[in-house]
């Protein structure tokens, strides 16, 4: 495949020591890349029964909880503790997530984000009125949002959420890619969904795609979804499309599903042949050639260049009025 750093694609049947596709269960897999987007080894493989794109060596549970209690931040973000623009560009997210679900939401539900981060876009969500918590395993991003912003962010992990369903809204925010069991992540998350209850859902899109050949691949991201691998896995989890809130073309993935009783199987009997042909779309050259690219990349530079002068200011402001005593 042109657009994917390997040194030649190879085709594997799994053993049965090895994880079967996460989707379909199939033990067929090629694999697609070689390196990481730093040029790390890092195999990634497709699996050739329904697209579905993952490490091609699944990380075990201890092995995820070490990697995100201790190293994910410093490693993926460069910074254990939320610095001002991280957290500036974080609250603009959260409000974006607001202004697009809010048509959907009445102002009295209960909301709870998995892998909440800062807390930003729980605290966002509890000040427009919404009963809103979360959760998130790194310590430091944890530990500000709980103590700078006074958002209900506590620390720890979707699995370690037992009882029964109480939550009308979950949020999964870039959070879907990083689980080892992206199923197993979601029947989790369908037991704590009241019936009738929606899971808001973003991640990168590979059918985008949302970075330059070479780039695609990250050792944090395990797995990596097109629109139809990721509707497939919510049906097959107990979720069904409401709406897309994202384009076809779009760097992100941003859906708004729906519970239902029982999951079913939704596969896309082409979904391998139509992930390796949005692969093969850009070379190096022109994916960066393609339109809109420089115009994106210059309003990018210059939110940047704003956060730099803004952030500091900014964060003051918010931490100073999420500290007083009746604020929300």
């Amino acid at each position: 495949m042109s657009t994917v750093e390997t040194d030649s694609p190879s085709t594997r049947t799994s053993s049965p020591d090895d994880n079967p596709c996460e989707l379909c269960g199939g033990r067929r897999f090629e694999i697609i890349a070689r390196r990481d987007r730093r040029g790390r080894p890092l195999e990634t493989a497709i699996c050739l029964g329904c697209g579905l794109v993952a490490h091609a060596k699944i990380p075990s549970d201890e092995e995820l909880a070490e990697y995100y209690a201790r190293h994910y931040r410093s490693e993926y973000h460069a910074e254990s503790s939320p610095s001002a623009k991280r957290v500036m560009r974080a609250w603009k997210n959260g409000r974006r997530i607001l202004r697009q679900l809010g048509p959907f939401l009445r102002g009295d539900e209960k909301v709870f984000e998995v892998g909440a981060g800062i807390g930003c876009t729980v605290k966002v969500f509890e000040r427009a009125g919404f009963d809103a918590s979360g959760i998130e395993p790194g310590e430091g991003f944890q530990r500000f949002g709980r103590e700078q912003l006074r958002a209900r962010v506590d620390r720890g992990s979707l699995f370690e959420q037992t009882g029964e369903a109480r939550y009308d809204l979950v949020l999964l925010i870039h959070v879907i890619e990083h689980f080892n069991s992206p199923s197993r992540a979601l029947k989790t998350i369908h037991r704590l969904v009241r019936p009738h209850g929606r899971l808001y859902l973003e991640c990168p899109n590979l059918a985008a795609p949302f970075a330059a050949p070479g780039r695609l691949f990250h050792v944090a991201h395990v797995y990596n979804f097109t629109p139809w691998t990721l509707l497939a896995l919510a049906a097959k989890c107990g979720f069904e499309l409401e709406t897309w809130l994202s384009e076809p073309h779009d760097s992100n993935l941003e859906v708004l599903l729906r519970w239902v009783e029982q999951g079913r199987e939704d596969l896309d009997p082409l979904g391998c042949s139509r992930t390796k042909e949005r692969l093969a779309c850009y070379s190096t050259l022109t994916y960066h050639l393609r339109t809109g690219y420089l115009a994106n990349r210059l309003r990018k530079v210059a939110s940047y260049l704003w956060e730099q002068w803004a952030a500091r200011r900014f964060v003051g402001r918010l931490c100073a009025e999420c500290a007083r005593p009746g604020t929300s």
